[in-house]
Order: structure tokens, then sequence, then C-alpha cells
């Protein structure tokens, strides 16, 4: 069985610790001593707020379930301690040199990093956007202006530009566009919309090549306990560490 030292102990963390099915969860990291505790207490697991001491725990990969800059600021340490890394928060690899510089310690340790499908569907065969061409790839989000802060009183696009543009504007919405540019080696194109009548964050992906097209809609469902974060983002980690073990591989 697969043991899993988690670097994060909010909303995502304690789904995983509900469903340990196939992986086992052997010490839980935060850097707030009561929510370790309580992640533990609820998952058999051992508290760390100190992350030298977490890395001194017997498991076999990291799952980060915290944040951008945790990420960024653990990633490279977890690689080098012989371990396998699963990034929730994939908008960390925007940043070129820290994916490179993570790429490399990974290489260096034979270690892999695995990013999750999170709040979309279809990253499998997106990823013959790396060996065919692409002539349309648009990741087209909504959400309620709410969620973003801002007053509208009808549907409307607030930006239309590339990953990295929407990135630096709106910080909280690089996930699914990282996640859909590193499948496909190539950088998506992105709208960002906002609807006062949205109840759900919805994700259309456009994608055309010499393979044929295909149009992908997710509306997702808030998770439970926590409506920023979409609950088809915690099952598809579920859903990674299940299988990693399953010498049956499926999808591309």
């Amino acid at each position: 069985m697969i043991r899993i030292g988690l670097l994060g102990c909010g909303n995502i963390g304690h789904i995983i610790a509900k469903n340990q099915n196939g992986f086992s969860i052997i010490a839980v990291f935060d850097q707030i001593e009561g929510r370790a505790d309580e992640l533990a207490a609820a998952s058999g697991a051992l508290p760390f707020t100190d992350f030298n001491a977490f890395l001194s725990a017997d498991f076999d990969i990291v799952v980060e379930a915290a944040s951008v800059a945790a990420a960024q600021e653990y990633g490279e340490r977890i690689l080098l301690s012989g371990r396998d890394f699963v990034v929730m928060s994939v908008g960390a690899l925007s940043d070129s040199g820290f994916c490179e510089m993570l790429v490399a310690s990974a290489k260096e340790k034979g270690k892999k990093i695995y990013i999750p499908s999170g709040a979309v569907m279809g990253l499998d065969n997106i990823k013959v956007g790396q060996i065919s061409g692409i002539s349309t790839f648009l990741l087209r989000t909504t959400k309620s202006p709410k969620s973003l802060n801002i007053d509208a009183e009808k549907p409307m696009m607030i930006f239309s530009g590339k990953a990295n543009e929407c990135i630096r504007n709106y910080p909280k919405n690089t996930n699914v566009s990282e996640a859909l540019t590193l499948a496909a080696g190539r950088e998506v194109d992105v709208e960002l919309w906002v609807d006062p009548e949205a109840d759900r964050n919805t994700h259309e992906i456009f994608i055309e090549g010499e393979f044929g097209d295909a149009y992908i809609r997710v509306r997702n469902v808030p998770s439970p306990d926590n409506p920023a974060t979409s609950y088809l983002a915690a099952l598809s980690i579920l859903s990674l560490l299940k299988n990693l073990d399953n010498p049956l591989v499926i999808g591309t």
C-alpha cells in the first residue's frame, strides 16, 4: 500500500483523509499546529509543523493540497528527499524557472511529479498536442462575479489573452490553464467570463488540430465544505492515488 505524506490540512486534505482507498496517510504537515493535529486525528497520521521533521517520517510520496506558495517553497526539497510529488496547485508550475528546476530535481533522483486532472476532463488526449499540430486551443472559464470580487449585472468577458497573462492578472485562476498548457506542450488561450446567474464554475475547452476537433464542458460542483474548491479537483487526486499501484494503466 502506498504511504502518503500530506502537505496541507485544509478542505482537500480532509477529503483525502476520509477516502483512504489503496493508500494510507502516514504523516500530515501544516504550519498551523491545530490544523495538523485535527487532520492527524481524523486520518490516524502523525502531525507535523516542522517540515524537516515531516520529511523524516516513513512515507513514499508527498501530496500537496495547500497552495501555490507551498508547492514552490517545498517542492524541490520533497523530490531531493527521494519522494514522488503530487502537485495539486499546478499554477506553481507557471513559473518556468521553477518548473524546470523541479523537473531537473525529479530526474536527478529518478522520481515523478504527478499533476492530477483537477477541475477539468480530457487532459489525457490533449497530450496529443505534444506530438501533433493544434490550430485552436481555448479555455473559456465562467464564474460568478462574487467569486472574483467584481460587480456585474450581466454576463461579460473580463479577460482575453494567453494563459500567462491571465495568471498575472487573476492569480487564483491558474490551475486549469496551467494543467492544459503542460498537457498540450503549448500555451492555451484563455477567456475569463463573469455571469451573475452562474451557480457553478464552468470550464469549456475548444481544441482543433490534425486529430480533428473536440469540445469539453465541465460545470463543477463546489466542494461540500469549501465553495472555493471544486469537488472534482479533490476527486481527481483520489483517483490518481488509488491507481498509482495498478498494473493496468488506462488513458494516454
